[in-house]
């Protein structure tokens, strides 16, 4: 099966592969529905995915015209669905046939309301031509009222909506320095175009009707918090644009044959104050910390 359902605690998610079943199209991977037991509409684009393992990059590799191959090799490219528990499951895709990049995307659900993420990658080849390695995922949210990603600045918040698609839409941390180049005729994209802002803490948090969706890193280095306004296309019935909140992770140098990893935790609730979500994080950090 390329997907399988798992409730614990609040939480009921379905985490599939990038095969198509029913509604859910082809290409999108990761969690293909999120609902809270007080909140039965699906966080995500029903017909699309939240933390879709989307693209990997260089700057310097690009499709033929009119294709996608490339841009979207994570979602082209095999993955394979393995239940671990109860409360999890685990994403595999061998190497790619571009980056020949390969990876496993780990989904564990913890009481009362989180999903962790432990995404391990390692790239077998020199593939990357401008030397630096990119990743990125996306999480394409079914119509909220407010599109707005908030992020934590330095001692205060900020709310981060981009005007349109590609439009200042990625914000780098506050010491990241590493500017991205790219090949002339690189395709615009959501990764090229860099907001002024810039975030302190590696977080963001959404608004779902009467719930909060948060989204934690575990590291601020090379990691890229990025919006679009209509990202998952449009809600005909509310008449209104999906966005997607999305995240990358760039390598300025890396080496092969190496594994990498990356960890994140989603909490979805009802919703809370502000001054939770920090101290959801701390808690958060404290616990990585303990488990090195």
């Amino acid at each position: 099966m390329p997907h399988d359902t798992f409730t614990v605690g609040d939480l009921t998610a379905v985490i599939g592969d990038n095969d198509a079943q029913g509604q859910h199209r082809a290409g999108y991977n990761g969690l293909w529905s999120l609902t809270h037991k007080t909140e039965p509409t699906n966080l995500f684009v029903p017909i699309v995915a939240g933390l879709n393992f989307e693209h990997i990059f260089d700057g310097e590799t690009v499709d033929p015209p009119g294709k996608t191959a490339i841009f979207f090799e994570p979602r082209n490219a095999k993955m394979t669905l393995r239940k671990l528990s109860a409360a999890g499951a685990e994403l595999y895709q061998p190497p790619t046939p571009t980056f020949h990049l390969e990876s496993t995307s780990r989904f564990t659900l913890r009481e009362p309301d989180i999903i962790d993420l432990d995404f391990r990658f390692t790239a077998t080849q020199h593939a990357f031509k401008r030397k630096y390695l990119g990743l990125f995922w996306a999480s394409y949210i079914n119509a909220p009222d407010d599109k707005s990603m908030y992020l934590r600045g330095k001692n205060l918040w900020l709310q981060h909506c981009p005007p349109a698609h590609n439009a200042v839409s990625t914000v780098a941390h506050e010491r990241d320095a590493f500017e991205l180049t790219f090949a002339k005729d690189h395709r615009d994209c959501l990764y090229k175009n860099l907001s002024p802002v810039r975030y302190d803490v590696p977080l963001f948090y959404g608004l779902f009707n009467k719930h909060i969706f948060v989204m934690m890193f575990d590291r601020s280095d090379g990691l890229r918090l990025t919006q679009s306004p209509t990202g998952g296309g449009v809600n005909t019935a509310a008449q209104t644009t999906n966005p997607a909140w999305d995240f990358q992770y760039v390598l300025p140098t890396y080496e092969v044959n190496k594994e990498y990893r990356l960890r994140a935790r989603a909490i979805y609730r009802e919703r809370c104050p502000r001054e939770q979500v920090l101290k959801e994080y701390e808690s958060w950090r404290k616990e990585l910390d303990g488990a090195g």
